[in-house]
């Protein structure tokens, strides 16, 4: 497991990370655009996070919460999703707040944000703006509806759970007669539109090498949910029934119980189908005409399928039961808790879990890390999570050469923290 400051396989980048030299300076707050610049950071990118002096990203106000070195109290969301940053307190409400924002951008590579549509342009550091004053400076934006006006729900407010139903990830999967699962764990509204802002500014920086200019990067949250559930329009378009397109109308797709937990088993496939029914000890099951079709599969789970492997598996481990079916050639994996997570070999291998030790506690958290992994990329350095406005005052010297007087002005005159 990788801990703070703690670097592996040193030997994999001699040249540094692939995105070392690339400066990000964003407006961000909550999930959506916190995860994608915390993934740049992991990357190698300096992220310099721009928030509101004394309350600072709405994300810190989450629960649970702990309390930090300054007494403060900091909320879950905002601890998963800024590793590795610098945190400056600008009021950008403020005259001098906004001159200041301004004279930074041309220091960066990119400008990103995630505020209400429209808000930035109140400002007037909206894309055109920075365009302006900086043409080569990417601008990336993270909505619910998209930043250029031509939805109408342009101007809704967006939480990951709406986007995910908006873009179809509910209705495959909703009973009859029943309200559709809203599932908030995990926020794959959030995440799913950062992996594609990741994306879309990568393709943009490597633009600018050809043009030498910017562009907008524009990711709206329904569209991104939109692109992950691609399967329901694509089946009802086809004249397949709209809940064809849940898992289960495909085949066994299914959690089933063993010892210590549940099991998932996916079988999409005749082969497949075969081969767990000669694990199951019925290898007439593919000549019986209930099993004839993957829709029968399907049918049949519950009261044919379910029965059987269950009682095959009454004695193994949710792992031991996966273990045997895969080596059978069977799809299948245990369903995992957080503490399944925590002891898990694999989670230990690839470093997806990064401890993170607690200013009010014994116990580290335990923050996700880094899913990309790169022949010629070492692992880490990670930085905790910063505290509000804690390198204003090096910002401001580092790249604009203020002054300790300078910057204790702008304090007293309430555009700084």
């Amino acid at each position: 497991m990788l801990k703070l400051g703690e670097v592996r396989h040193p030997e994999r980048a001699p040249w540094g990370k692939p995105l070392d030299g690339v400066r990000v300076l964003a407006v961000e707050q909550m999930q959506a655009l916190p995860y994608a610049t915390q993934l740049m950071a992991h990357l190698g990118a300096e992220v310099v996070k721009v928030e509101p002096p004394q309350r600072g990203d709405a994300g810190r106000a989450s629960q649970p919460s702990l309390v930090d070195d300054d007494g403060r109290r900091v909320g879950a969301t905002f601890l998963r999703n800024n590793l590795s940053k610098h945190s400056i307190a600008i009021d950008l409400k403020h005259t001098d707040g906004r001159a200041l924002f301004a004279r930074l951008v041309p220091h960066f590579d990119v400008v990103a944000e995630n505020m209400r549509p429209g808000a930035m342009r109140n400002l007037g550091l909206g894309y055109e703006a920075i365009a302006e004053l900086s043409p080569r400076t990417i601008y990336v934006s993270i909505s619910g509806f998209g930043s250029d006006g031509a939805s109408p729900y342009a101007s809704w407010p967006a939480y990951a759970p709406v986007a995910e139903a908006m873009g179809g990830l509910y209705e495959p999967s909703r009973k009859p007669d029943q309200p559709p699962p809203v599932v908030v764990a995990g926020a794959l509204g959030d995440i799913g539109s950062a992996l594609f802002t990741v994306i879309g500014t990568l393709a943009a920086l490597r633009e600018r090498e050809r043009s030498g200019l910017g562009q907008q990067v524009d990711v709206a949250m329904v569209d991104s949910m939109i692109a992950l559930s691609d399967m329901p329009p694509l089946l009802w378009s086809m004249g397949a029934p709209e809940r064809w397109a849940a898992a289960g109308s495909l085949g066994v797709c299914a959690g089933f119980r063993a010892r210590d937990g549940y099991f998932v088993v996916a079988v999409f496939r005749e082969h497949q189908f075969e081969r767990l029914a000669n694990a199951l000890g019925h290898p007439e099951w593919p000549k019986d005409p209930r099993f004839a079709t993957r829709e029968g599969w399907a049918q049949h789970t519950d009261s044919e399928i379910r029965p059987a492997l269950e009682s095959w598996a009454r004695d193994k481990s949710k792992l031991e039961a996966s273990r045997e079916l895969c080596a059978a050639g069977i799809v299948a994996g245990p369903s995992n808790t957080a503490a399944d997570l925590q002891a898990d070999p694999h989670v230990a291998a690839r470093d997806m879990l990064i401890e993170v030790p607690r200013p009010d506690a014994e116990q580290p958290m335990l923050v996700v890390g880094n899913p990309i992994k790169l022949s010629r990329m070492a692992e880490g350095p990670v930085r905790r999570f910063p505290g509000l406005g804690q390198h204003t005052a090096d910002v401001l010297r580092s790249d604009l050469g203020l002054s300790d007087a300078e910057i204790a002005d702008l304090r007293a005159r309430g555009a700084i923290q």
